[in-house]
């Protein structure tokens, strides 16, 4: 039996193997919307990863990741320009839904964050023509603050589509629940990111409690204290229709034979979400 609505990105289950070993088992559980990382499509190769999506399909709501922009020097910023021209065409070969942005954070040495987040401006304002013309829509993804120093200098939503609102069209968020649930301002943000048409991607898990690592101890939906359902027509409500993708990164689960992660989030899906 098929489940419309749900996605799953390949972080959830990488102990399944590689792209094509992900896919087979994401079609087992008759769920036909993916997420893969780069790796895993450099692994089987960028021709390879797209005859498997078009053989079975496949509906992928994005690729991760691009971003990292910000560099000590001009030199590293031109380097991190050209690897996300290329993560454009990646994403624009396997037909995504978007491409997912987790922009970085200060430059070596740095405590400059207002000089991070000028970088970041100027790295997607670089990238976007290419973008538009590939028909890849850029998601940029606010990471929680506990990650401004190293991944991602953009930690709230409102801080996203300010940017978004800067830099024109082909350029939207990706929610993800993990990271600003937490937000005060979060109904607003998302009314206004779903009257903008922004909402590109919406992930989902769950933030437990207590949570013993900030990067690989997310929640199962259902195990923690995001209010899913209520979050979900939030983002409804804003307009926004697209697949529920699961991004669980999770020494426990990563733990558990991929198929039980699987089963798991359909069932989880189904209740929770």
């Amino acid at each position: 039996m098929s489940v419309p609505g749900l996605s799953i990105n390949f972080a959830t289950v990488r102990q399944l193997g590689d792209f094509g070993a992900i896919v087979d088992g994401c079609l087992k559980h008759g769920i036909t919307a993916i997420s893969p990382w780069r790796e895993h499509i450099h692994a089987v190769g960028l021709d390879e990863a797209a005859r498997i999506v078009k053989a079975n399909g496949l509906t992928v709501t994005g690729v991760c990741r691009g971003g990292f922009f910000p560099a000590p020097d001009e030199t590293g910023r031109r380097a991190a320009i050209d690897e996300n021209l290329r993560c454009i065409d990646e994403a624009a070969a396997l037909g995504a839904d978007c491409l997912v942005m987790v922009v970085g954070g200060l430059p070596k040495g740095s405590k400059d964050i207002k000089g991070a987040r000028a970088m970041v401006a100027d790295g997607l304002a670089a990238i976007l023509p290419h973008a538009r013309a590939a028909g890849v829509p850029i998601a940029i993804e606010p990471l929680h603050p506990f990650y401004a120093a190293d991944r991602a200098c953009v930690n709230m939503l409102g801080q996203a589509l300010d940017l978004c609102d800067a830099l024109g069209d082909g350029i939207g968020v990706a929610i993800d629940v993990y990271h600003v649930w937490w937000d005060p301002d979060l109904d607003a943000e998302i009314a206004r990111a779903g009257a903008g048409g922004r909402i590109l991607a919406h992930h989902i898990c769950d933030w437990l409690v207590p949570t013993v690592h900030v990067l690989n101890d997310r929640g199962m939906m259902g195990d923690g204290v995001i209010d899913l359902k209520r979050f979900r027509a939030m983002i409804e409500a804003a307009g926004f229709h697209g697949a529920q993708e699961v991004e669980i990164f999770s020494e426990v689960w990563g733990a558990k034979p991929g198929d039980e992660v699987l089963a798991t989030c359909v069932e989880r899906f189904r209740t929770a979400c």
